[in-house]
């Protein structure tokens, strides 16, 4: 029998939401799969922040979206291993670069089966055609299905992907190439991101003559290791075992994602059995969950970078001097105490600590009020004047409260005559409306794809970015796009550190956005969940997790 400890407020919070729960489970009660009998006994109640935006990772960079669709329902043609630090095959079992690295031919696993489901069958497995499909979606302009997209294809836009590939070369039925323009020193890692996912051309095909082509992106077909099922919004998301999958069927029948966009909540429905799996435990918790006999808690260090970030198109952040100044108003070190309770590291870089190419400077984000008011001075403010902040309306391993943080920070910047508003929105239409600019400053993060260190500069801070809608700072610096550029081209580690090194210093200057912290990445489970691994890359994987003997 497992050892309960005492009574703790937890248990006590448990009886006063009682009815809460109970309501909840309720509302669930409906002709879905989550409420079948077996599903219970042989699927994973995974509770989820919030909904995905998307079924197709091409079109967002949400740590949401692709926590719950990159890799359980599609495979990339390479993945980065951790445990080997490397790529490694994936869907391509082998790769071969010519001599000036504008040449990259790939031969294709066989025997790889796409999802068969109620609205699609597969007649053949994977084939250089899917690759070519599905690169030439968000390459190609003239595709038939690039122009579906509401959002655009943001990260691709982001790190130049799209202006790179020259075209795609498709051999045979396993074998093609991929043709750049220049040599790119990131390339691989980028094929390697949650987002570089294979689609189905077939299932295509089949949209097209079915004139409902919005249904790639809605009613997913990938090869991953589980098919999509059912969506209810703000309910719940289902998934189920995809028995083809090339690696091997996954060890659970099911999934279901419970949308509970309370972390409180969340966690109530953890202790009361409610959910076999919770993502980003709340900071407040994490020591009282791991002293509990009954509840699992898993750690990994995790590249990520909590950050504030200015829109620079607007005034008064426009001026350099007024972002220094913000930025030396904030005690970033209680927030680390009062947000994380300890469980994080204060960033002196957008790039994680864990970085080769991390560079530190400390004094570009020390909390200095009397400098704070004095740079306000000198451009011009010298009464202050007001603000938005906007306030991740979801918990990441990077923020687990960022409603908090923005109050510290409120606090903070009222002692220099800066008046703040907080400002949230439901998740989608924060996202949209963060893209579209409206914002003043946003709470917000990243987590990195894979360690190289483009993956936070160029999605994050380049010229591109702006238009794509991932650079919240809405920066664009010629200077900074030249360093970062000049890194990628090269393969050399110690020039592309010189090349990142002066691209920090410059970011440390004229701060666009400020570090706040480098934060652990954390799941709580049931105790009988077997198989649960967390990867520090990447989205959720859930391929050998299952439930053992309760």
């Amino acid at each position: 029998m497992l050892k309960v400890n005492k009574q703790t407020p937890f248990d006590h919070a448990i009886r006063a939401v009682s009815i809460l729960l109970s309501a909840l489970t309720a509302i669930a009660c409906s002709p879905s799969p989550e409420n079948d009998p077996q599903m219970l006994s042989e699927g994973l109640l995974y509770c989820a922040e919030g909904n995905p935006e998307s079924f197709n990772p091409q079109l967002v960079t949400s740590g949401t979206t692709l926590d719950m669709t990159a890799n359980l329902l599609y495979d990339r043609l390479i993945e980065y291993s951790d445990e080997a630090k490397e790529y490694v095959p994936a869907l391509a079992e082998s790769w071969q670069i010519n001599e000036d690295g504008t040449e990259y031919s790939f031969t294709l696993r066989e025997g790889v089966e796409f999802h068969q489901t109620r609205y699609f069958t597969p007649t053949r497995p994977l084939t250089a055609t899917d690759v070519q499909f599905s690169f030439e979606r968000w390459l190609n302009t003239d595709h038939p299905f690039h122009l579906i997209s509401m959002t655009g294809y943001p990260f691709f836009s982001a790190v130049g992907l799209d202006r790179l590939i020259q075209r795609i070369e498709v051999k045979d039925d396993h074998n093609f190439t991929i043709h750049l323009h220049e040599p790119d020193s990131s390339f691989i890692a980028n094929l390697a991101t949650d987002f570089a996912v294979i689609l189905s051309a077939e299932y295509g095909e089949q949209l097209i003559a079915e004139d409902n082509r919005v249904a790639l992106d809605n009613l997913p077909v990938g090869t991953g290791p589980f098919k999509f099922q059912h969506f209810r919004k703000d309910v719940s998301l289902s998934y189920r075992r995809h028995p083809d999958y090339w690696q091997g069927a996954a060890k659970s029948e099911r999934v279901v994602f419970r949308i509970i966009p309370s972390d409180h909540k969340r966690i109530l429905m953890l202790l009361t059995k409610d959910c076999d799996i919770v993502p980003y435990p709340p900071a407040r918790d994490l020591d009282n969950l791991d002293a509990r006999d009954d509840i699992n808690l898993y750690s990994t260090v995790s590249p990520n970078t909590a950050f504030w970030a200015f829109n620079t198109q607007k005034p008064p952040f426009d001026d350099v001097r007024v972002r220094q100044a913000l930025i030396h108003a904030i005690d970033r070190e209680s927030i680390v105490k009062a947000v994380y309770f300890g469980h994080a590291a204060l960033a002196q870089s957008i790039l994680p600590n864990t970085s080769w190419a991390h560079f530190s400077d400390e004094e570009a984000y020390t909390y200095d009020p009397v400098a704070a008011r004095e740079l306000l001075a000198d451009a011009g403010y010298p009464n202050g004047f007001s603000m938005n902040i906007w306030a991740l309306p979801v918990q990441r391993a990077y923020n687990p409260n960022a409603r908090k943080m923005a109050e510290l920070m409120q606090s903070d910047l009222a002692n220099i005559g800066v008046q703040v508003n907080i400002v949230s929105y439901e998740w989608s239409t924060f996202r949209r409306r963060l893209a579209d600019g409206d914002h003043d400053s946003v709470l917000i993060g990243w987590s990195g794809d894979n360690p190289d260190p483009d993956n936070f500069f160029r999605p994050l801070l380049s010229c591109a970015a702006v238009q794509s809608g991932s650079n919240r700072a809405r920066w664009c610096e010629p200077r900074f796009d030249r360093l970062v550029m000049s890194a990628i081209r090269t393969a050399d580690r110690d020039e592309r550190l010189a090349f990142y090194r002066e691209a920090q210093e410059l970011l440390n200057n004229q701060v666009p956005l400020m570090p706040i912290v480098h934060s652990m990445r954390y799941k709580a489970t049931q105790p009988y969940i077997e198989g649960m691994h967390l990867e520090p890359y990447g989205g959720t994987r859930l391929l050998n997790t299952h439930k053992g003997q309760p």
